[in-house]
């Protein structure tokens, strides 16, 4: 089967979602930048049943009643990127990382650089959250869907419990955004209620394609 795409509104823009046949290969921003992830042709197919559920299990997301998603998925990079890509899903929901963390978890505690690169390339937004890895000292660093959006995924995941609450947090982050090119994570707990910690989700059909 050919790549498909299907496009869905969100709270942090318009999102593009792709199959690679009944799997999901990407999610990609409104504005990314077209040689961030390189993909084949691609033609338009709303009926493609793995993006509709993407879609359903994102809505939910940003309900706030997902804190974790069950999709096929198909990475499509280098054997270092894959292991990257594979240590963000291990991440837990309201959790971050540091990068420093995630090259510690690979096996390879010199590459933070390039974790870095492998992160801001990671293909599959959201579902695997390259949002929840933030700099050694707290700040939010880089990210290819914009800094507000990040702040709105980590202020949704850290205790919000509305759509409307996150959103205020997006509107003050793009405020804030706008005057500092790097955000501290403070920020985005100073003001939220503290929660328990999760435990790390089983891979489950998230992690099961990394080999191909």
């Amino acid at each position: 089967m050919t790549y498909a795409y299907r496009l869905m509104n969100s709270p942090v823009g318009e999102l593009k979602l792709v199959a690679n046949g009944n799997r999901l290969a990407a999610i990609l921003w409104e504005n990314d930048k077209p040689n961030r992830v390189r993909l084949p042709e691609r033609v338009e197919a709303e009926d493609r049943a793995i993006l509709i559920e993407t879609e359903r299990q994102l809505n939910e997301y940003f309900a706030g009643t997902r804190d974790r998603f069950d999709l096929e998925l198909d990475f499509q990079g280098t054997d270092f990127q894959k292991k990257v890509w594979a240590a963000l899903l291990t991440i837990p929901f309201g959790e971050t990382r540091s990068y420093s963390d995630i090259a510690m978890q690979i096996g390879n505690i010199n590459a933070v650089r390039a974790v870095g690169a492998a992160n801001g390339r990671n293909p599959i937004s959201i579902v695997a959250p390259c949002h929840r890895v933030i700099g050694a000292s707290g700040d939010l660093t880089g990210f290819a869907g914009g800094l507000a959006n990040k702040m709105f995924l980590l202020s949704l995941e850290a205790g919000q419990t509305s759509l409307e609450a996150a959103a205020d947090s997006n509107a003050a982050a793009t405020s804030t955004v706008a005057t500092d090119s790097t955000v501290a994570l403070t920020a985005v707990v100073r003001d939220t209620p503290a929660k328990p910690v999760r435990p790390a989700p089983s891979r489950g059909t998230q992690a099961s394609l990394f080999g191909h």
